[in-house]
């Protein structure tokens, strides 16, 4: 069962991607000094993560100045997360994580990895909003085809002002 809105959201760290250079995302990190949106996503190259995961691009800027990093997560290696970016959606200016092994650790620790059809094995899409005290202020779960809507993670960081 995916957490819900005050749940303390499970720390992690994942080998991620920033561009092509490859670095760690560790969640602890940021308490107490961001707000954190984790945006899982299904799978790299398909086309409504295509889609989804650029908007946190576009809106860096105004989510920088709500206090608030973003992470976006799959399933997907590194070397994809890499090669999706140079051939598809372009750089992104934000860890893109990978929890690939132990294959979806992460997503189950959120409740978010898929067991049944259609397509076992990748994350629900989802977005999390974890508050500088590390709990969730916003928990939403989509549809797989459902395009998740920047202005609601916008919403949910203005009410943390």
């Amino acid at each position: 069962m995916p957490l819900k809105v005050g749940d303390i959201a499970p720390d992690f760290e994942l080998p991620a991607v920033l561009g092509e250079d490859r670095t760690k995302f560790r969640l602890s990190d940021h308490r107490g000094k961001k707000n954190v949106i984790l945006a899982f996503y299904p799978l790299d190259w398909t086309s409504t993560c295509t889609m989804h995961v650029p908007t946190y691009q576009t809106a860096l800027e105004q989510l920088a100045k709500l206090d608030a990093q973003v992470a976006a997560i799959s399933v997907d290696t590194l070397a994809s997360h890499v090669a999706w970016q140079q051939k598809s959606i372009g750089m992104m200016g934000f860890p893109i994580c990978s929890d690939s092994y132990p294959h979806g650790e992460v997503a189950q620790k959120y409740g978010l990895l898929r067991t049944g059809d259609p397509i076992p094995g990748i994350n629900e899409r989802a977005v999390f909003v974890v508050d500088k005290e590390g709990k969730l202020a916003f928990a939403h779960v989509y549809e797989l085809s459902d395009l998740p809507e920047v202005d609601d993670v916008i919403e949910a960081l203005e009410k943390l002002k």
